[in-house]
């Protein structure tokens, strides 16, 4: 007898329509066929010669195909007794020590990092993302990143409004003068100012429009993402909130910077004190297996969630909005995308979000 054994690394999610395929060693993933879904969990537990055996002429073929597609794509092997299948399961569990991993701020003071500097230290965060309105000349950026020389951060990330000092010289001193920016966007740009001479140590691009807070939360195939961390937190927990706080322009702590709820105020409240208030991690654990319309959706597990613009069509028990993303124009059900804010069955969320000016005519 013959045994099909799926490498513990192959990561399958069934959708409506499809399976989405993903290879967590090549951190790449395929649409395919719901067919070969079942297929594959056939072969989980049946012999290759017990599921031919059960098939007329033309589905045998059709299965050996399959079957041979499998063991081309490199999805798993052959062996040729059931126990050699006894390979301990890949874990799915989720572990990140940090009490938060990412906060993002949207400056308008250079003080309000000096007053969340030991927060950082003590919750062990990792990640810092900034985004700022005003120009930043080349010393403020240095200032920021020297602020966080020695800290526990492992990057910051800058969107930046583009202003006319940006420039080779500005970029290149930038990058032999700081250690911890590992990306800098600047917006606002009509066209790329510089094309850069050397690879740097940090991530540089221009985009031509601006930047605003209501513009996070779109879902787009080019947002994807195909990696183990990525796919064991989004099965385990949401892929958007779960350990991530912000301070808004106005200092006002919150989940996200687009959420109306507020946990205090950076100036009298410290991260932590924010983040022990009730109701700060109510969407930590709310997964795309529980929103509406994703949780039929092949690609939930590489997408990242939005809970500040949904549908606002559902609330589950514990009274979540448990709505479909609205920035997201794809249908499960159909396999299909479309031009999200053209569709009528949105028009009452854009109106709601005062999202007008998005709109695609």
């Amino acid at each position: 007898m013959r045994y099909f054994n799926l490498f513990s690394n192959i990561f399958v999610t069934r959708g409506a329509t499809r399976i989405l395929v993903s290879d967590l060693q090549r951190n790449i993933s395929e649409l395919m066929p719901l067919e070969l879904g079942e297929i594959i969990e056939e072969l989980k537990y049946n012999s290759i010669e017990n599921i031919i055996a059960s098939y007329d002429e033309d589905s045998k073929q059709l299965f050996e195909e399959y079957v041979d597609f499998l063991l081309g794509k490199e999805y798993g092997f052959i062996s040729n007794k059931d126990w050699d299948r006894n390979f301990p399961p890949m874990s799915f569990e989720f572990h990140d020590s940090s009490e938060i991993s990412n906060i993002f701020i949207e400056l308008d003071d250079l003080s309000i990092l000096e007053k969340i500097k030991e927060s950082i230290e003590r919750l062990d965060i990792k990640h810092l993302i900034i985004y700022c309105k005003k120009y930043l000349n080349f010393e403020e950026i240095k200032r920021i990143d020297k602020y966080f020389e020695t800290s526990v951060l492992c990057g910051i990330e800058l969107f930046l409004h583009y202003h006319e000092e940006v420039n080779l010289d500005f970029i290149e001193k930038l990058n032999l003068e700081t250690g911890r920016i590992y990306s800098l966007v600047f917006y606002n740009c009509e066209k790329n100012p510089f094309k850069p001479k050397d690879k740097y140590r940090f991530d540089v691009n221009f985009i031509k429009q601006e930047v605003k807070i209501n513009s996070c939360g779109k879902v787009d195939l080019k947002y994807f993402n195909t990696n183990l961390p990525k796919i064991l937190e989004a099965t385990n927990h949401n892929s958007c909130l779960h350990k991530k706080i912000a301070i808004d322009i106005n200092g006002n702590i919150k989940n996200c910077p687009a959420m109306p709820q507020t946990f205090g105020n950076i100036k009298d409240t410290t991260l932590e004190e924010a983040l022990n208030k009730k109701y700060f991690k109510k969407y930590w654990n709310l997964t795309k297996d529980n929103v509406e319309v994703c949780k039929d959706c092949e690609f939930r597990y590489i997408c990242t969630d939005c809970r500040a613009y949904t549908e606002q069509t559902h609330k589950n028990e514990e009274g979540l909005d448990i709505s479909k993303p609205l920035k997201c124009g794809y249908n499960p059900y159909i396999g299909e995308w479309e031009e999200w804010s053209k569709s009528p069955l949105k028009e009452n969320a854009i109106n709601f979000y005062d999202m007008q000016d998005l709109v695609k005519k």
